[in-house]
């Protein structure tokens, strides 16, 4: 299986610029009323990132506080809740269902991605002047 290290850091680091504010980068947890810094957050899932398919989709991975994806398991249900109200009715049910099909990334894949969302994480660092 292709390396996909460096791949996550970069998704992760997009998912959470994201989410943070301009000039603070405090950004709230997807699932509890926390607030913290983008770099002390995790890039959580909604269904969990062993399902290849959908670990790197942006509608299922969101910022949450390290309680909440660690220790409290990503707090599914409420996750589930926060992604139907977002992106609406059904999306959760589409994400489940995606979560089921096979995914076989390549290297070229892979290193498509990483370059992508490493761009991308720069663009929004910038801009939100972080």
């Amino acid at each position: 299986m292709p390396n996909e290290t460096k791949l996550w850091k970069e998704f992760s680091r997009f998912v959470r610029l994201k989410a943070a504010s301009p000039i603070t980068g405090l950004a709230k947890c997807f699932t509890c009323p926390r607030i913290k810094h983008w770099t002390e957050g995790d890039a959580g899932h909604g269904i969990p990132r062993q399902h290849k398919m959908t670990k790197y989709n942006e509608t299922n991975v969101k910022f949450q506080c390290k309680p909440c994806n660690g220790f409290q398991g990503g707090r599914r249900e409420v996750f589930k809740t926060e992604i139907d109200r977002l992106h609406g009715p059904g999306t959760w049910d589409k994400l489940e269902l995606a979560s089921r099909q096979i995914c076989k990334r390549s290297q070229g894949d892979i290193d498509l991605m990483t370059v992508f969302y490493k761009q991308e994480a720069a663009r929004i660092q910038k801009e939100k002047g972080l």
